[in-house]
């Protein structure tokens, strides 16, 4: 059972890393190796510019054939799988690492009882 601020994206991760090894066998099978941690990049980074683009469409100024929400579905689960797959690769426990950096985030944004709300 998870504690209180604990994330639990240990079935995303392996059903992530299940889908990666299907990739991993095409890639050995046409290039005799997996890809490196450079090209797992790429294609993230390539993946977040289209979903820029789709952001883009999803408001109106940028022209996309096709479902524009469904593309954006689409696209934002492939870049969590570039997250997960990426930080499997190296060695980072993503369930703590995304636990701890909202813990971090909230404690920023959340007054102490001695700190005055920040004025708007």
């Amino acid at each position: 059972m998870s504690q209180p601020g604990q994330v639990d994206l240990e079935p995303a991760r392996h059903r992530a890393m299940e889908v990666r090894a299907l990739y991993e066998a095409i890639e050995r099978r046409l290039n005799g190796q997996v890809w490196t941690l450079q090209e797992l990049m790429l294609g993230f980074s390539y993946d977040v510019g289209t979903v820029g683009r789709l952001i883009l469409a999803h408001e109106g100024t940028w022209d996309i054939d096709g479902d524009v929400d469904a593309q954006l579905a689409h696209k934002l689960s492939e870049s969590l799988w570039w997250v997960i797959v990426i930080a499997d690769r190296l060695g980072i426990d993503i369930s703590e690492a995304f636990a701890d950096t909202m813990n971090k985030i909230e404690l920023g944004l959340v007054p102490s009882a001695d700190q005055p709300a920040p004025q708007s």
